[in-house]
């Protein structure tokens, strides 16, 4: 009869918030990208493409956690250390994207229409987000997992896009300030840049560590 200890039990709930947090990623990752088409939003599909990298992180804090006990630590921080660099690289390729289009949508006049779906999209976000950062950060200091909490930090990220996202939407639907959509898009491109350095910083970092 196999006993749970508590440090097995903070890794399950860790699991599970990041089930959680992938999850709300791909539905808000379709949700965004499908109707900030509709819409012509360069904000809105930024946010849904801002998700899906989301998303490509937390798969890898669900494989991190998943191989507690399985295999030794050093050969899941080497692995994990080439799949972050792989989701920082995709930061760098989609805040490229976003930079494009937000510049274009300035340049050409292109207005996008008012998305009150874009604007739901954003106060649940807004909700959920520091809710999820709060809850990975407090497991993983629990269980010493610097990945649970570097993933915290970039929930939190999400959480401040919203924002942004938010003010955005709302100032196009509301005054009809179109420019504040692709504003808002090269705000997300600045977070997506951030985070992408970041992740590919701080893996180079213990790449340093290892080697001394």
């Amino acid at each position: 009869m196999n006993i749970m200890t508590d440090t097995d039990r903070l890794y399950k709930k860790g699991l599970f918030l990041e089930y959680i947090t992938v999850a709300y990623n791909v539905l808000e990752a379709i949700a965004s990208i499908v109707f900030g088409s509709i819409a012509g939003s360069v904000a809105l599909v930024a946010f849904g493409l801002d998700s899906i990298v989301e998303s490509l992180s937390g798969l890898i804090l669900i494989w991190r956690l998943r191989q507690h006990g399985k295999i030794t630590a050093e050969a899941e921080e080497r692995i994990e250390k080439r799949a972050r660099k792989l989701v920082a690289a995709t930061f760098f390729i989609l805040g490229s994207y976003i930079l494009y289009e937000s510049v274009e949508k300035l340049a050409t006049g292109e207005m996008p229409d008012p998305s009150m779906p874009g604007i739901v999209i954003a106060i649940l976000s807004i909700i959920i987000m520091p809710v999820l950062t709060w809850q990975k950060y407090k497991t993983g200091k629990k269980i010493n997992s610097r990945a649970l909490m570097v993933d915290a930090r970039e929930t939190l990220a999400c959480a401040f896009i919203s924002v942004a996202l938010l003010l955005g939407l709302g100032a196009n639907y509301l005054f009809g300030f179109w420019q504040a959509d692709p504003i808002v898009g090269l705000i997300i491109v600045i977070f997506l840049f951030r985070e992408g350095w970041e992740a590919w910083r701080e893996s180079g970092e213990e790449e340093e560590e290892d080697g001394d």
